[in-house]
């Protein structure tokens, strides 16, 4: 199921989601994504044009879940401890929050149109409780 879908304009190279708490410092060094246990960061294009974001929860429905074309960029458990999930750029400039659910340990995967610096759209799959 499509939770949401939000275009941001993003001044900062570098899209953030996870927990409503503070950020990590966390470096990508030359990689398209990272992760620890309570965000991800993902390398998108910046000040270039708007980067379309889509938040799904499982269970996907047929035909309107995540784009299977992406490129998978990053998967693993994320804590959400108040159970929102914030999405924006890493600055705090662009910020979207979402109520996902129970606050709880849940499986992201991160997908992209094209991993690096040129990612335009985000796909961002969020599962159940683990």
């Amino acid at each position: 199921m499509q939770v949401a879908g939000v275009d941001f304009q993003m001044n900062h190279p570098v899209l953030a989601l996870g927990w409503t708490d503070w950020l990590p410092a966390l470096d990508l060094r030359d990689e398209a994504a990272i992760g620890c246990d309570t965000h991800v960061v993902v390398r998108v294009q910046a000040q270039v044009r708007l980067v379309k974001v889509r938040l799904f929860s499982e269970p996907f429905d047929e035909g309107s879940g995540p784009d299977p074309s992406f490129s998978t960029v990053f998967e693993g458990p994320i804590s959400l401890a108040d159970g929102r999930l914030v999405i924006g750029d890493v600055m705090g400039v662009t910020r979207f929050v979402n109520l996902i659910g129970e606050a709880g340990t849940r499986r992201i995967r991160v997908a992209v149109d094209e991993p690096g610096w040129n990612a335009t759209a985000v796909d961002i799959s969020v599962g159940a409780r683990l």
